[in-house]
């Protein structure tokens, strides 16, 4: 057992949102039980996540996606008032780390990807705000075919393309989510590849006429590693049950 101040400071001193210029708040965003026995993870604070949560006895929910953003209303109504009075009403934390959990270099949605998929002289890559949140990095030259393979088998999702690059890669970078648009920021770094989450009409263009390789992986994919990487660290390092809520989401 910990206690939220204890499992709060860790995390901000891990993840360090302090560093960041984000869209969201990053950090303790529902204050719930002061005792904590099991933490729950997931993707993004969805009502089924918050339900699930609640079902297993989870006190704490840490999630990559949390509920308040800059751009959205402040009104409390609709899904919103759900998700709040779920989590008020069974006393779970919501915990939320967006960027900082993207740009960390052990347990990042980018770098944890790039160290497990073999890369070597890695680089950070991908400017957002203050902070770069992607990763570059080389590997041994492949077939870009073979390179598609490899990246489908560790994301667990097919890769939407646009081969404009290379048939041989040994070079590419990587910004997990929504980041398509850093292609441009790729190519203009002379990568062979660039792997996201998204992907939009003009990325198809982009591809071929800048000659770079581009793959997207699904948004929710690309985003499971880095809860999956943390939700390991706070079982090791507190040695309480940190389970892993894997929802079904193909965008």
């Amino acid at each position: 057992m910990i206690t939220l101040q204890a499992l709060s400071q860790f995390l901000d001193h891990l993840l360090s949102p302090s560093s960041f210029g984000d869209y969201c708040p990053n950090g303790l965003q529902v204050e719930g039980k002061e005792r904590i026995d099991t933490v729950a993870f997931a993707v993004s604070a969805s009502i089924a996540a918050i339900d699930a949560a609640l079902k297993m006895d989870a006190d704490a929910l840490i999630v990559h996606h949390g509920i308040f953003w800059d751009k959205e209303p402040l009104s409390v109504v609709g899904s919103k008032k759900e998700k709040l009075s779920r989590l008020l009403k069974g006393n779970l934390s919501l915990f939320a780390y967006h960027l900082p959990l993207d740009a960390h270099l052990e347990v990042g949605n980018n770098w944890k990807a790039a160290v497990d998929l073999g890369w070597q002289n890695l680089h950070p890559f991908g400017k957002m705000g203050r902070a770069a949140i992607g990763v570059k990095g080389e590997f041994m030259p492949k077939q870009v075919g073979e390179f598609q393979k490899q990246l489908e088998a560790y994301y667990r999702h097919p890769a939407s393309v646009a081969l404009g690059g290379p048939a041989e890669v040994k070079t590419a970078a990587l910004v997990s989510g929504g980041a398509h648009r850093a292609i441009q920021e790729a190519a203009d770094e002379g990568v062979d590849c660039f792997i996201t989450g998204s992907f939009d009409e003009p990325i198809w263009d982009i591809a071929h006429e800048r000659k770079v390789n581009f793959f997207a992986l699904g948004h929710y994919a690309t985003e499971r590693i880095g809860v999956l990487a943390l939700s390991e660290l706070i079982s090791r390092t507190f040695d309480i049950r940190c389970p892993f809520i894997d929802l079904p989401n193909p965008f």
